[in-house]
């Protein structure tokens, strides 16, 4: 991963995307287990009350403050969109589509946010971080396709996936303005916050659904809040904030690979040739779009201002 100005390699953002990937990665086996038992809202909301705990004690004890009002509409809308709408959809997505049709659908993604960056955030599109995408995509469509061997899909949950996709893209679009203002953990606990406000209404279904859910399920929905949501949406807020969103979308690419392996790690599902051919595109794809290219920039893009020196994983303080 390259420092947006330098095209220095930032060791320390290559870690964090680095631990995201992999923590994403994990919630497909997760969200398996707890959402046999747990609804699309109730899952979304257990996952995200358990990871603002995580995360607010966390705030608490850094003593980080609110974050500045310039962050606020990205931090509302990121909540809003991705932390709930998304999670919401992508559960509900999944339980009337087969996995592989849905990570298809999902992995319109990564395509929306280099896009949509590339337009409202003026980052501009190099040919290498569109040649990677096209690379990895096609690798996420050889996994999904080959998973996809019941062949069991609806319209409406692929229309779900679809709105997951959509949300997710707008999401980390909303986010990299608010993280010129806030640090990645202020982004990501209000963040949290208000994206499990906006499950409230589920808050029903997931009492009575807890109180029947055998405790592996309920231990899942708590991993999935304390890890693939606190720890790994702080970690991508801190990755994000020095790099462009599309290179950070490109990243995610990386996640149907290791999803291959960690089922067949520990599920025991034996992946076929062509299953891991696709995951070994979409891993290839990544690479080179994080390599560095000539960037096309469009000619009304604002001059950038200079990066401050880089602070520690989780900012410490604010900026105006």
């Amino acid at each position: 991963m390259q420092h947006e100005n330098t095209g220095r390699v930032d060791k320390r953002a290559v870690a964090a995307a680095t631990v995201t990937v992999v923590l994403w990665a994990s919630a497909f086996v997760s969200i398996r287990s707890a959402g046999a038992e747990y609804g699309p809202g109730a899952l979304a909301l257990g996952r995200l009350l358990s990871g603002t705990v995580v995360l607010g004690a966390l705030w608490l004890v850094r003593r980080e403050g609110l974050p500045p009002r310039a962050a606020w509409p990205g931090i509302v809308a990121a909540g809003v969109l991705w932390f709930g709408a998304y999670m919401v959809a992508l559960n509900w997505g999944e339980q009337l589509v087969d996995a592989g049709t849905a990570a298809l659908v999902v992995n319109i993604g990564p395509i929306l946010i280099a896009l949509l960056g590339g337009w409202l955030l003026r980052e501009g599109l190099s040919s290498r971080l569109m040649a990677g995408m096209a690379v990895s995509f096609a690798g996420a469509a050889v996994v999904g396709l080959s998973m996809s061997g019941e062949g069991r899909a609806s319209v409406g949950g692929v229309l779900l996936c679809l709105v997951a996709a959509v949300t997710y893209a707008a999401g980390v679009v909303s986010q990299k303005p608010a993280l010129r203002h806030a640090s990645a953990l202020q982004f990501t606990t209000f963040a949290c916050a208000i994206g499990a406000l906006a499950c409230l209404p589920f808050s029903g279904q997931l009492v009575s659904q807890a109180a029947d859910a055998p405790a592996g399920a309920t231990l899942n929905m708590v991993y999935l809040g304390v890890f693939p949501t606190a720890l790994a949406f702080t970690t991508w807020g801190y990755a994000l904030a020095r790099t462009s969103a599309g290179k950070m979308g490109a990243t995610t690419y990386a996640v149907p690979a290791l999803v291959v392996g960690m089922s067949w790690l520990f599920l025991g599902e034996v992946p076929g040739l062509v299953t891991l051919a696709g995951g070994l595109l979409c891993l290839a794809g990544v690479a080179v779009s994080r390599s560095s290219g000539r960037r096309v920039t469009p000619a009304t893009a604002e001059p950038r201002v200079p990066e401050e020196s880089p602070p520690g994983l989780i900012d410490a303080h604010t900026r105006d």
